[in-house]
């Protein structure tokens, strides 16, 4: 009867440590992620009224009252401390259950538009990223989440 030697089975449990020590730091950077992309979902509540100002008036309202909106830091959810509105951009802070790593650190989602034609919907721009051919962005881009944790969508595009 053949079985595994010490050695053997040492030289294995080594190889699936060294495996799962290379494999945790982009674990933990999805888990991250995914709180970034848990807490952009609370701006579906946001988007509505900004929207509904752009095809009424053409304009964007200036902050969360104007919008018919909670204050800030009455918009939160498990990952969000605060949802505000700014000149149409909505600026998502981290906080409360989030990461330490994003804890504090904003995401801003700003208005596309086309200036002279109202009649085509708002489109979103996450981030980083850069508005649609043939649109506008509106708003002022305060992201400061790491670029690592930042969903691809919402990073730099060239």
């Amino acid at each position: 009867m053949r079985g595994f030697t010490l050695i053997e089975v040492m030289v294995v449990v080594a190889i699936i440590a060294i495996l799962a020590l290379i494999a945790l730091p982009s674990y933990h950077s999805k888990i991250i992620r995914d709180q970034v992309i848990e807490g952009a979902t609370l701006v579906d509540i946001v988007k509505k009224p900004v929207a509904a100002s752009w095809q009424s008036s053409q304009s964007f309202p200036p902050d969360n009252a104007a919008a018919g909106l909670p204050v800030a830091e009455k918009i939160v959810s498990t990952h969000v401390s605060s949802v505000a509105l700014e000149d149409g951009a909505i600026h998502i802070t981290y906080g409360n259950k989030v990461s330490s790593a994003i804890n504090g650190k904003i995401l801003t989602l700003r208005p596309a538009i086309v200036e002279d034609t109202p009649i085509v919907p708002v489109s979103w721009v996450c981030g980083h990223a850069s508005a649609p051919e043939q649109m506008s962005a509106k708003g002022q881009n305060r992201t400061n989440v790491p670029l690592e944790y930042l969903p691809f969508n919402c990073r730099a595009t060239k």
